[in-house]
């Protein structure tokens, strides 16, 4: 996938309503292997937008395309094949099974892809501070910890796009930026294209454009 295109996309909720904003009721395009920032306010639709690029929410007005294709053709085959092969998400909420440990967390997506060694895993355990915790179960881990684990998890499949949702909210600088760093390394290795949203602090990258919600 080299595109994602929104045309006059707005929620449903919005409607009726006097919205300002770069996202909403404009002509947007995503490009692969660019990088993107949309800042937002609390309640403008951040999460929003990215259940429904990723194809989880449909209550919007206004078209989503990729490649020039609505998204809302896309049948349920369609979407298993886009969130394995082609999109992949970093959770605001990180939607970790909190009961299993980080390993085995990670491992419910790479068991599905084969895209990366445990060596390969083990060594982004290292480099975010986190090798003590790899077989510790997520619920005993800070959410801090846990936004590692779930970025790891976001890194263990082919994509064309990644979006992380405020990714890093529970970071300081230092693990903020080594993550942005394995995170832009990822996405280059694959020729991919990434979104950042944040309401606030951000990882500090080369932003293609800043988009304001």
């Amino acid at each position: 996938m080299n595109s994602i295109e929104l045309h006059n996309t707005l929620p449903c909720v919005f409607e009726g309503r006097d919205v300002q904003s770069e996202i909403w009721l404009q002509d947007v395009v995503f490009q692969k292997g660019e990088t993107y920032l949309v800042e937002a306010s609390s309640g403008t639709g951040k999460s929003s937008l990215c259940s429904y690029i990723i194809g989880y929410r449909k209550d919007y007005l206004g078209n989503i395309c990729f490649d020039n294709k609505d998204i809302r053709q896309h049948r349920v085959s369609d979407w298993t094949a886009i969130r394995k092969h082609t999109l992949s998400l970093l959770f605001q909420e990180l939607r970790l099974f909190p009961e299993l440990t980080a390993m085995e967390n990670i491992d419910i997506k790479n068991e599905l892809t084969n895209h990366k060694s445990h060596k390969e895993i083990e060594a982004w355990f290292e480099r975010l501070g986190i090798a003590d915790k790899i077989n510790a179960k997520v619920g005993r881990m800070s959410f801090g910890q846990q936004q590692r684990v779930a970025m790891i998890r976001a890194l263990v499949q082919p994509f064309d796009f990644l979006m992380v949702d405020e990714p890093i909210s529970h970071l300081d600088d230092e693990n903020s930026k080594i993550m942005a760093g394995i995170m832009m390394e990822e996405a280059q290795h694959q020729g991919a294209g990434v979104i950042v949203t944040s309401i606030g602090k951000h990882m500090d990258l080369p932003y293609t454009k800043t988009f304001r919600l």
